[in-house]
Formats: C-alpha cells, sequence, structure tokens
C-alpha cells in the first residue's frame, strides 16, 4: 500500500477491516456472520462494502476451494493512520489544532500514550531542523 494515497472510507467500512484484521481472511459469508448481523446488515450489504474495499485496494481476495476468501490488503497500523490522515484532511481542513486542542482537554492520557506524544513531538522537531 506505500506509494499512492488510499481512498477515503467510511466509519462501517473502517470496522469491517478491522474485523478482518482482527480475525484474519474470511469469506463473505462469514463475515456477515460474525460482522454485519450484529450490526443489523445483509449478507448483500457486508459484500457490497467488502467489494467496494477491495475496489478501493484495502482488501484482496483470493479463491480457496471455489469461495472467495477476503483478507485486509495492509497492516492495521497503515490503516489507522489512513484513516486518521483522512479525518484530518476532510473534516479538520488539514489542521490539527482541533484535535490537539482535544487532547489537550483529555484527562485520562495513559503514561504509554503520553510517552508516545512525547516521542512524535521530539521526531518532528528534529525534522524541522534537520530541513
Amino acid at each position: 500500500m506505500p506509494g499512492k494515497p488510499l481512498k477515503s472510507i467510511g466509519d462501517q467500512e473502517l470496522a469491517l477491516l478491522q474485523h478482518l484484521s482482527e480475525h484474519g481472511d474470511a469469506s463473505v459469508g462469514e463475515v456477515a456472520a460474525a460482522f454485519g448481523e450484529a450490526r443489523g446488515l445483509a449478507r448483500s450489504t457486508v459484500l457490497t462494502m467488502m467489494e467496494r474495499l477491495r475496489a478501493k485496494a484495502y482488501l484482496r481476495r483470493r479463491q480457496v476451494d471455489g469461495v472467495y476468501r477476503y483478507a485486509p490488503a495492509a497492516q492495521p497500523d497503515d490503516l489507522m493512520r489512513n484513516a486518521v490522515g483522512s479525518f484530518v484532511e476532510k473534516t479538520l481542513q488539514g489542521s490539527l489544532s482541533p484535535f490537539v486542542a482535544w487532547m489537550s482537554q483529555r484527562t485520562e492520557v495513559s503514561d504509554d500514550e503520553l510517552a508516545e506524544l512525547e516521542a512524535m513531538v521530539a521526531t518532528l522537531q528534529s525534522k524541522r531542523k534537520d530541513a
């Protein structure tokens, strides 16, 4: 998936991708039963979503014993990064300020999350100095 940017996806599509990332490759029937039923989605709706995700290059499929099995075309971290990037570009018009303001108002930030944020800021500062 590195290279060209992926097309944006909706919340339901992202949830389906996360389901496949957690459970491994699956047929449409398996995804409809394990993912779709709990959300009130018909098998045909799940198939449509999976084919749209395949057309957008988020899923790949292969035939096994006459049945198509679908799997994510990227690692879960790549999917999440793309979803966040799309949110920042579309919803926040490319500005991180609203997100940073929201983060600063959160009262529950774990030590690990804080350390991760500090490391990201240090990396960004280092990149600016090198540029």
